[in-house]
This record gives C-alpha cells, sequence and structure tokens, in this order.
C-alpha cells in the first residue's frame, strides 16, 4: 500500500515538475506538453489504489441509480398523471351519458305522455262520435218505427174496409138469393168481386 502511495506522490512531484518546466509568459500560466500531462494523469489513475477505484464505480453506480430512480419516478408521476387525467376523462364521460340518459329519459316520459294525451283524446271523440251515431240511429229507428206503423195502419185501415165491404156485400148477395132465382147466380158473381175490391 505504501508503494502504491509513493508511487501516487511520485507522479504527482513529476506532475508539478512538468509544470515548473512550463513556459510561463505572463506568470499566471504554464505552457506544458499535452503528451506529458496525459502520460502522467493515465499513470495516475492506473496507480490509484482498488479502493478508490471501487469507490468512484460505486459513486458512478449511485449516480446511475439516482438517474433511473429518478426515471422511474418520473415514469410514475406521468403514468399516475395519464391514469387520473382517464378517470377524470371516463367521469366526465361518464356525466355526460348521465346526462343523455337523463334527456332520454325526460324525452320518452315526454312522449308517453302526448301519447296518453292524444289516445284520451281520441277516446273522447270516439264516445262522442259513437253517442251523436246512436242519437242519430235511434232518431232514424224512431222515423222508421212511425213509418212502419202508419204504413200497417194504413194497411189495416184498407183490409178492415174490404173485410166490411165483404160483410155488406155477402149479407146482400144473401138477401138478393132469397129473392133472385138460381139461374141467375153466374151473371151476379163479377159484381160480388167489385163489392171486395180496395176503394
Amino acid at each position: 500500500m505504501n508503494s502504491q502511495q509513493d508511487l501516487i506522490y511520485n507522479l504527482m512531484n513529476d506532475l508539478e515538475d512538468a509544470l515548473d518546466k512550463g513556459f510561463s509568459p505572463f506568470g499566471y500560466y504554464s505552457v506544458v506538453k499535452k503528451d506529458t500531462v496525459t502520460n502522467l494523469l493515465d499513470r495516475l489513475y492506473a496507480a490509484l489504489p482498488d479502493e478508490i477505484k471501487e469507490a468512484r464505480a460505486l459513486l458512478r453506480r449511485k449516480d446511475e441509480l439516482q438517474y433511473e430512480a429518478q426515471q422511474k419516478a418520473e415514469k410514475i408521476i406521468a403514468d399516475a398523471q395519464s391514469e387520473a387525467n382517464r378517470l377524470l376523462s371516463e367521469s366526465d364521460l361518464l356525466r355526460a351519458v348521465q346526462r343523455e340518459a337523463e334527456k332520454i329519459k325526460e324525452q320518452v316520459i315526454n312522449e308517453c305522455e302526448d301519447i296518453k294525451r292524444k289516445a284520451a283524446d281520441e277516446a273522447e271523440s270516439i264516445r262522442m262520435q259513437a253517442q251523436d251515431e246512436a242519437v242519430r240511429i235511434k232518431d232514424g229507428a224512431s222515423v222508421y218505427a212511425e213509418q212502419l206503423l202508419a204504413n200497417l195502419e194504413q194497411n189495416l185501415g184498407q183490409m178492415q174496409e174490404i173485410v166490411k165491404n165483404g160483410q155488406v156485400s155477402l149479407e146482400r148477395r144473401r138477401m138478393e138469393a132469397e129473392e133472385v132465382p138460381a139461374g141467375n147466380f153466374a151473371n151476379q158473381r163479377q159484381d160480388f168481386v167489385n163489392d171486395f175490391k180496395m176503394q
């Protein structure tokens, strides 16, 4: 371990020597050969203990892990935001669907009320028409019955007159038959038929 430290110190001394031997035109800056400094730095890195290399690797790994963790956290946040937006969008969609459903429900109720009202109006109209038709039929039936009875009365009067005429004629013929000889009966047949005709 001491030899490794000595090597590092020696290389650092060589680096200082290279800077001292460099050209300093303004006193603050030194111009040195790039190859000399690069060679010394490479040897310094190579001379570093394994613990320092491992620690440096761990630091790099730590930075990588932090970067990966940060990336994962950002992705989780982005996914959560996306999910929140999706849920919010679905919630908005659900509310929109509910509003549309309420609108359709109200429209259906109104249409049902209109149909019910129209059906009631139509039923009332049909009832009124039926009532008017029944009154008209009743009046027509009464007129028809009166006409029929009047015709029947007229026919009965005529038949009664025929019966009376027949009775009178029979009585007259009977009386005449008692007075007239039997041979004249054929001549009286047309007079007998005329007596039964309607006047």
